[in-house]
């Protein structure tokens, strides 16, 4: 199996690493900023809360929390949220071939994960719109079944796939930097 990813030339592959990053750490403190309001008792982990509620109690809990201007930034972070999972899928889906590349240089068994991985971030992101779609629907007001238990559960598929993802670019980074060993025996 492989992936488009791997066809483009490494000098390529950094640069549009980086200008994403740049992009996913925007994009992230834009939602940060706009959400602050979104922290509340009920909601202590803001927009996050909103995502985990899983029911349609404690969905209304948090809602119900929030003021006008709250809920409004709440619907602008769905909106801006739209953007968002192409730019970080793009951008850890990369970095982990570019990982997988650190990886087979290295002979190192990990490196046949990176594009299985690669993959799995376009589900995230695909759990993440669909997520989106469920939480646009709560905040309009349909705060029934089976919204709440949804977003939940494509909200765990998402960070869990991000957080494997996140890893695997890591340790592919320290194995960038760190020397290499050498194979031959010292004589």
């Amino acid at each position: 199996m492989s992936h488009p990813f791997e066809k483009l030339h490494p000098v390529n592959q950094r640069k549009l690493f980086i200008f994403l990053l740049i992009l996913t750490i925007l994009i992230m403190l834009i939602m940060n900023m706009v959400g602050m309001t979104l922290y509340t008792a009920e909601a202590p982990s803001g927009i996050i809360s909103f995502e985990l509620a899983y029911s349609p109690g404690r969905t209304q809990e948090i809602i119900n929390s929030w003021s006008s201007a709250a809920q409004l930034r709440a619907a602008f972070i769905q909106g801006l949220d739209f953007l968002f999972p192409l730019v970080y899928s793009v951008m850890f889906g990369l970095g982990s071939i570019m990982a997988a590349g650190v990886f087979r240089i290295r002979g190192n068994p990990f490196a046949r994960w990176g594009v299985t991985l690669a993959w799995g971030l376009g589900l995230a992101a695909l759990c993440d719109y669909i997520e989106n779609i469920a939480l646009i629907t709560l905040l309009f007001g349909r705060v029934v079944p089976p919204y709440p238990e949804i977003a939940g559960v494509c909200a765990v598929i998402k960070f869990t796939v991000i957080l494997i993802g996140s890893i695997y670019m890591l340790f592919g980074l320290v194995m960038r930097i760190l020397p290499q060993r050498s194979t031959k025996a010292a004589t």
